[in-house]
């Protein structure tokens, strides 16, 4: 079984920086592209920046040059270093992942139990 598993969120004052990581684990799997979405109260989830395999990037015009995406393939991480953080950063931020189990072939779209970030002084 292959999962990803978060960390990094938590309280930071308007202005402040803040970085998340997720790490995919598990056993005989290969993961393609990665990415942050968040979900604000009451709002629907939303792409923040993806990454590909080659390390390619994409990101939410809201977050375009405060936030960097990064990963390591080789340990099967992805990073979001978040800066200059607003009040309306503030959600929960779920790690995302797409892949494939190699020993069945099963395609796999993983999705962490989220990390509540709060922007708030």
């Amino acid at each position: 079984q292959v999962q990803l598993v978060e960390s990094g969120g938590g309280l930071v004052q308007p202005g402040g920086s803040l970085r998340l990581s997720c790490v995919a684990s598990g056993s005989a799997f290969s993961i393609n592209a990665m990415g942050w979405y968040r979900q604000a109260p009451g709002k629907q989830r939303e792409l923040v920046a993806t990454i590909s395999k080659g390390g390619s990037t994409n990101y939410a015009d809201s977050v375009k040059g405060r936030f960097t995406i990064s990963r390591d393939n080789a340990k099967n991480t992805v990073s979001l270093q978040m800066s200059s953080l607003k009040p309306e950063d503030t959600a929960v931020y779920y790690c995302n992942a797409d892949g494939r189990q190699l020993t069945t072939f099963k395609y796999l779209d993983l999705w962490g139990q989220g990390t509540l970030v709060t922007v708030s002084s």
